[in-house]
């Protein structure tokens, strides 16, 4: 009677490659849903309040404010004393 470890081998191997040849088949198309998942959402989300009735932007009319923080409420304390 032949020994079967030869068999179990060959059906071993061929079942690793057939795994690695799935799971990389798998990750291929599983990052291509997911990249495409994620670049559909990259539009920045936009206030309502930057555009007219009809849709379009308004680049004439925002303001943009910026506070620099300059001032020291110690520095009027040392006065006051």
């Amino acid at each position: 009677m032949e020994s079967a470890t030869p068999y179990i081998l060959f059906f071993c191997g061929a079942g690793i490659i057939g795994s690695f040849f799935v799971g990389f088949m798998v990750g291929w198309f599983g990052n291509d849903l997911v990249y495409t998942f994620l670049s559909r959402n990259n539009q920045p989300l936009m206030h309502p309040e930057m555009f007219d009735q009809n849709g379009n932007i308004l680049p004439d009319e925002i303001l943009a404010v910026r506070f620099e923080n300059d001032y020291e409420p110690d520095e009027d304390d040392d006065n006051n004393e």
